[in-house]
């Protein structure tokens, strides 16, 4: 049965929680707490705070190695919503899929099945595990402090925009934002969550396009990429579901 949404964690614009219908113990929220909010420096930077700090936790307490993210724009599932989380609310909303080797249930296992089908993980299983996330939260907001957010000079990173090899659909596009390397590791900054969303609002002005579902694998040997499928109501076939049928779309990626 479904469960009231849990606030686990409110930063100054987004907020971590538990999702009304969790697929799996690793599955979180990060929600914009007001909706009016622009997507600005400030708001990019918090999310970054967020998703930073829910990961963290998400690894502490379930042991999760890998993080899975996965949000729609200017898009609601309908039906049997295949390949997609139920929508909760209009308000912004990423669900973040923490993965790790022993989780009984994967999020694609899920996914694959109509929403009406899918089996939520246990309540008392979730109270179990939230405890523990609430605390690693609070304690990673203090100790890992959001990078400051840097002055706006009006121009945005490059990112790369190109159709991938094997297509969910005929509006599949990878984006791909150019990360400056650092010595542990290439870092996401809000000025390339900035590009990033200015990229996918641009791609749902495409002819037969009226939103997008996008999912972001844990980033890997060829850095962070963002697979956005466009949607429409009057599809004939749904993108997400061809995106889980693809081969390269393993356990490793939901």
């Amino acid at each position: 049965m479904n469960v009231s949404r849990r606030l686990l964690f409110d930063s100054d614009f987004w907020e971590v929680a538990r999702p009304r219908t969790a697929l799996n113990a690793g599955h979180l929220l990060i929600r914009l707490t007001n909706p009016a909010t622009a997507f600005d420096l400030r708001s990019a930077a918090d999310w970054l705070h967020c998703h930073t700090i829910a990961r963290q936790a998400l690894a502490n307490v379930l042991g999760a190695s890998r993080c899975t993210v996965v949000f729609a724009h200017q898009w609601h599932p309908i039906g049997a919503a295949i390949g997609e989380p139920e929508a909760e609310s209009s308000t912004p909303t990423f669900h973040l899929f923490g993965r790790w080797d022993a989780e009984p249930v994967t999020p694609g296992e899920q996914l694959r099945v109509p929403a009406q089908r899918r089996v939520p993980a246990p309540a008392d299983e979730l109270k179990e595990y939230d405890g523990g996330l609430r605390t690693a939260l609070r304690l990673l907001a203090v100790t890992q402090e959001a990078e400051p957010v840097p002055p706006a000079d009006g121009t945005l990173p490059e990112l790369t925009a190109r159709a991938p090899q094997v297509k969910a659909g005929a509006h599949h596009t990878l984006l791909s934002p150019a990360l400056a390397p650092a010595p542990g590791g290439a870092v996401l900054t809000p000025g390339h969550l900035l590009a990033l969303a200015a990229a996918v609002q641009g791609l749902t002005d495409r002819p037969g396009v009226t939103g997008l579902s996008c999912v972001v694998p844990e980033p890997g040997a060829g850095g962070l990429k963002v697979h956005a499928m466009g949607r429409s109501a009057g599809e004939s076939l749904n993108p997400m579901q061809e995106f889980l049928d693809l081969l390269k779309v393993s356990q490793a990626l939901l």
